[in-house]
């Protein structure tokens, strides 16, 4: 499985801020945010499934111009993967024909450009021996991180997250775990900010890789624009030992 990174930021500003989004080979997005808009539409016809891990706009921005920009060029629908309260919220306030056109019923309920598809965390979705694995995250809203197993290695993505015990329960079982991308969205000095939102800081993020049990890499996502430099310099502060990394647009992770 190769992971591209189209975007990592906590936020836009200039060409090289994008909002999350991960491709996957070439058919598999992790989360839709404004990342995917620098994607060929031949790219972008290409993608079958789209993981979201939550509802927050940052995560899922490009995806209502995905579906209509590529429905029509496509053979079968686009199918969406997210727990049951996300896809709730998605249809309710994004794909309601008052935001955007309900695409799950266009240009026919029988034959959609969208399909929503309910997931749980813990529950494999195989994917031709590609496995993407719910995990979970605390978050302001319903919220998951993902586990992308080759069956030789994987990557966890934790998405949005705060504080999360059970998080650490799942990722510490994986023998083949060879890179962990978690979310730092604030400094320090935004400690209550990222307490109140569910978001990690430097001092937050340290206590919470204190449970990591296992071997890898580590890398940095989500950082807030005008706060980046002084948010990984805290970082090298905190955790400097563990080394780890700030996520790039269009790093590409083999596993």
């Amino acid at each position: 499985m190769k992971v591209r990174i189209l975007g990592c930021s906590g936020g836009i500003g200039g060409r090289h801020l994008r909002t999350t989004s991960f491709l996957v080979d070439n058919d598999i997005l992790i989360d839709a945010g404004t990342g995917v808009g620098d994607l060929a539409i031949a790219e972008l016809a290409q993608i079958d499934h789209v993981f979201v891990t939550h509802s927050h706009l940052d995560h899922l921005a490009c995806l209502p111009f995905m579906i209509d920009t590529v429905g029509d060029m496509r053979n079968r629908p686009l199918i969406l993967h997210a727990t049951e309260a996300t896809l709730e919220i998605i249809r309710s306030h994004i794909f309601n024909w008052a935001i955007w056109p309900d695409f799950s019923e266009i240009p026919s309920p029988e034959k959609p450009f969208l399909r929503f598809s309910p997931i749980r965390v813990g529950e494999t979705v195989d994917l031709d021996g590609r496995k993407v694995i719910p995990l979970p995250a605390n978050h302001t809203v319903p919220s998951v991180g993902y586990q992308l197993d080759s069956g030789q290695a994987s990557l966890v993505f934790t998405g949005d997250t705060g504080p999360c015990p059970e998080l650490w329960e799942q990722v510490n079982r994986i023998r083949n775990l060879r890179y962990l991308i978690i979310e730092c969205a604030f400094s320090d000095r935004e400690k209550r900010l990222a307490v109140a939102s569910l978001h990690l800081c430097p001092s937050m993020l340290l206590e919470e890789l204190t449970n990591l049990q296992r071997d890898a890499e580590i890398f940095v996502t989500h950082l807030k624009p005008g706060q980046i430099e002084l948010t990984m310099q805290e970082i090298e502060d905190c955790i400097g030992e563990l080394r780890p990394g700030m996520l790039q647009n269009n790093q590409l992770f083999e596993i």
